[in-house]
């Protein structure tokens, strides 16, 4: 038997970039409870590296309330299965017009899988050059912003930069040696 048996699954909310449910569900001990699940389509996100510079993104966060600073990311919710390697020079383009000519695999982490089964995989970006942006109209104030990579440690330390995959991205490519 499996640590949580799924009794009933039902969709409560649905829309392009998201499905909620509300799973019932049975513990091996027997007692039984509600599971609330987001289900969204992994992500990559992607360090883009040029020189001791790194080229961030900041954007209005609806859900905040503030603009913020992060790494360029997203997901292609018409195309779930797309290569992870495309999705990130995809992303990577649409958000910054640049391209790579080297895309460094960093690994796969989960967003917060406590409520939610999205993932995201993280990108390396090296040898850089500019195009033209090709924005989503739900980004339509992104603005790309070149940081050296020093000011961009000092950022995450003092707690400026608040986005968790951006923090988990650039920790993980550091402990990799691919910073």
């Amino acid at each position: 038997m499996a640590d949580i048996e799924t009794l009933d699954s039902k969709v409560v909310y649905q829309n392009k970039w998201l499905t909620v449910r509300e799973d019932k569900i049975r513990r091996k001990s027997g007692n039984e409870g509600i599971y609330g699940v987001v289900e969204k389509p992994d992500f990559a996100i992607i360090l883009p590296i040029e020189n001791d510079v790194v080229y961030m993104v900041e954007q209005y966060r609806y859900t905040i309330g503030e603009r913020q600073l992060e790494f360029p990311q997203g997901a292609w919710e018409a195309n779930p299965d797309a290569d992870p390697a495309e999705l990130a020079a995809g992303e990577l383009k649409e958000e910054t017009g640049l391209s790579a000519t080297r895309m460094i695999y960093v690994g796969f982490q989960y967003l917060a899988y406590g409520f939610c089964n999205q993932g995201y995989h993280i990108y390396v970006a090296k040898g850089l050059s500019q195009g033209e942006q090709k924005l989503d109209v739900e980004e339509e104030d992104l603005r790309i912003v070149p940081l050296a990579l020093n000011e961009l440690r000092e950022r995450i330390l003092t707690g400026e930069i608040k986005d968790a995959s951006t923090c988990n991205a650039f920790g993980l490519a550091t402990l990799k040696g691919l910073i």
